[in-house]
């Protein structure tokens, strides 16, 4: 179903809760290691729904926006629903992860790829001085946000990617790689982290937890 058959502003989300509060949809739009992600939410105690419909994700109280694999190619499968312009408007809590924060940039040289404009900044590929892709663990610095509640400085986290997000003033953590970039990033109710929080043990689950204890509204 296509965004244009819904009224955005019949469906509204429910009022946001506390950990294990409401309902937390995990976008399924085939380009998300999404059965990793839920199974975290699992051991938090919380059942993450798996969706496409832009009702259920309308209606829920946190969502997930995951992403593993090509940047135009996701963004062509967020398009064949109408994604592309759902998820911008969305007014609760939202968490990009890896690709997924990649994709709510303005635009990423991955395929040449126009993002969906969240955050202002732009994703660029890593010079070849270093190991290309990043994989394996690397420190988060420079924290700045209630998502990283009880995350000391210089936390390791599990990354892998090839494409990082330029600094900008929705930077809310940064990580070294050949060149300090923006690990993470906050714009109003979107969250974005380019490591993965549901591989990244303790902390990372952490991490999970502090977005479902958010309590904002935009």
């Amino acid at each position: 179903m296509k965004l244009e058959d819904n009224n955005i502003s019949e469906i509204k989300p429910s009022s946001l809760g506390g950990a294990g509060g409401g309902k937390l949809v995990i976008i399924n739009y085939g380009a998300g290691n999404i059965k990793s992600i839920q199974f975290a939410f699992k051991r938090l105690g919380v059942d993450a729904v798996l969706s496409n419909s832009p009702e259920e994700i309308l209606a829920a109280d946190k969502i997930i926006f995951p992403g593993v694999g090509e940047a135009s190619s996701a963004m062509a499968m967020l398009k064949e629903t109408g994604l592309d312009t759902l998820i911008p408007k969305l007014k609760q809590p939202v968490l990009g992860i890896c690709l997924g924060m990649q994709l709510l940039c303005e635009f990423t040289e991955e395929g040449n790829t126009k993002g969906l404009g969240v955050f202002k900044t732009t994703v660029k590929r890593f010079d070849n001085n270093v190991k290309v892709p990043q994989m394996g663990w690397n420190v988060i610095k420079d924290l700045k946000s209630e998502l990283f509640k009880g995350i000391k400085e210089n936390e390791y986290m599990y990354l892998v990617h090839s494409y990082y997000a330029e600094h900008c003033a929705e930077t809310i953590a940064t990580t070294d790689y050949g060149i300090n970039y923006a690990s993470a990033l906050r714009h109003n109710n979107f969250y974005g982290v380019q490591f993965h929080p549901e591989k990244s043990s303790l902390a990372g689950e952490k991490i999970l937890e502090n977005f479902l204890e958010l309590d904002i509204k935009y």
